[in-house]
């Protein structure tokens, strides 16, 4: 029996003329939406085991977070260089360069989803052990890892096709998706640990549960795609060509991601040493602060996206006017919902645990990184920017100096020197005023540069 394919067309955003700033929030709401239920989903998870198997799970679920960001980054960054190829290859129309690339970002996903089970199983409990995981969340955090990894595989092929969809402007079908998967995630969640008592591995098993249906829909909207992005199960091979553009784009921005997770860790581990209760705290505000990163980070996917076609179509004016806008919806939105975070902070923690020092450990965080948290927001926009047009390495090494190294050199000196939270987490607003910085004075000198290629007829 032959599927239907669907009509695509009426999804997709025309990022390469017509009203620019319309297209950019058209594009971008769809993507906040998606991160702040993914969020929800995740809050769903943390929620559920705070209140219904104590702090200590709370503490394990949310211990685990920078580690898994550690082993999975890579393939996410892989899949950013995927978006960029597919949004440049659709802008420039060259559709056979573009069908390839699909296919080939497909089976990436799919076969790194499966070194990552591995991974997940053999590393989870010395690497937890190695970030000084206090012994009374040991079992159950690498409890958490090991069922949660089981799910990559369908992690990686929604982020991929995802991906594929965002480069062609299609941000509702994603939305869609993740929100059928989220709620059955939820429902899941309460059976397995409010009426099977199962803890952290309720919460583990659900959340692969639900992976596995956003995958399956995403895969089953390329294939009944009429659009020359359409999955086609006898096109799927590795290009070897393709593998090494999606690498050379998507490996410095996984690298990036992987090596921001080590400081990250180092961060996590500086907050174990404080114990348990510093550790739900710090878990809690982490997760609403996600909600504020989350929104931002889809404004640094319409600028990654948009610039990426218009680059492929060589519409370089329209890319200044979409760093701009860009800049300022990220601004605007970062101040809306760091600020926000702040004032309601009390009442947001109290969703997460009714034990009031663990309300304290979260505001003490929250006042600290979520008011700033819009100096991030144009630090991840520059970056979008400069991927979008190709370069991936030159944001690594300055996100990887301003950022991770900064980050790093300050646990063992000015946190070494006044070991309290508070110190601990002024590192994050000053390395991202000084990551941003460099990214724009980066972004001016590339764009001159190109501009004088073009004029000497060097760029086509």
């Amino acid at each position: 029996m032959r599927m239907r394919r669907e009509n695509t067309k009426s999804y997709e955003i025309d990022m390469c003329s017509g009203p620019l700033f319309t297209k950019l929030v058209i594009f971008a709401v769809p993507l906040i939406l998606s991160g702040i239920l993914q969020l929800l989903f995740n809050a769903a998870d943390i929620v559920v085991v705070g209140r219904f198997a104590g702090s200590h799970s709370l503490a394990a679920v949310g211990s685990t977070s920078s580690l898994i960001n550690l082993l999975v980054n890579l393939f996410i960054g892989l899949s950013i260089g995927a978006n960029v190829l597919v949004a440049q290859y659709y802008g420039g129309q060259r559709m056979q360069d573009l069908e390839e690339t699909v296919h080939t970002a497909i089976l990436i996903a799919a076969i790194g989803g499966v070194a990552l089970i591995f991974a997940g199983y053999f590393l989870s409990d010395p690497m937890l052990e190695l970030m000084g995981t206090p012994e009374e969340v040991l079992k159950l955090a690498t409890l958490y890892m090991k069922i949660y990894f089981a799910g990559m595989p369908a992690t990686l092929i929604y982020n991929f096709g995802s991906a594929i969809l965002r480069a062609v402007g299609d941000t509702r079908r994603p939305l869609y998706f993740l929100l059928t998967a989220g709620i059955i995630n939820v429902v899941l969640n309460l059976v397995f640990v409010i009426i099977f008592s199962m803890g952290v591995a309720g919460v583990a098993l659900a959340t692969v549960i639900s992976q596995c249906i956003s995958a399956a829909l995403i895969v089953q909207c390329l294939i009944r795609s009429d659009a020359p992005y359409r999955l086609k199960k006898s096109s799927l091979r590795l290009k070897k060509d393709k593998v090494v553009e999606i690498a050379k784009i998507g490996l410095p921005a996984g690298l990036q991601g992987a090596i921001f997770s080590i400081s990250n860790v180092l961060i996590q581990s500086s907050v174990n040493s404080f114990g348990a209760i510093a550790m739900a705290g710090n878990t809690a505000s982490a997760n609403i602060e996600g909600f504020v990163y989350t929104s931002m980070n889809a404004v640094y996917q319409t600028c990654l996206s948009f610039t990426s076609q218009n680059f492929g179509a060589k519409n370089f004016k329209r890319m200044t006017r979409i760093l701009f806008y860009c800049l300022g919806m990220v601004i605007f939105v970062g101040l809306l919902m760091g600020g926000g975070a702040v004032i309601l902070g009390r009442q947001l923690l109290g969703i997460y645990s009714s034990d009031p020092e663990v309300i304290q450990y979260g505001m003490n965080r929250l006042r600290i990184i979520s008011g700033p948290y819009f100096l991030c927001g144009i630090m991840d926009t520059m970056v979008g920017a400069l991927r979008g047009i190709g370069y991936s390495v030159i944001p690594m090494f300055v996100s990887l100096t301003g950022a991770c190294a900064f980050r790093v050199v300050w646990i063992y000196t000015i946190f070494a020197a006044d070991r309290t939270l508070q110190t601990l987490y002024l590192s994050y607003p000053v390395s991202w005023s000084l990551t941003f910085t460099a990214h724009i004075i980066c972004y001016i000198i590339i764009r001159r540069y190109l501009a004088k290629k073009r004029a000497s007829g060097g760029l086509k």
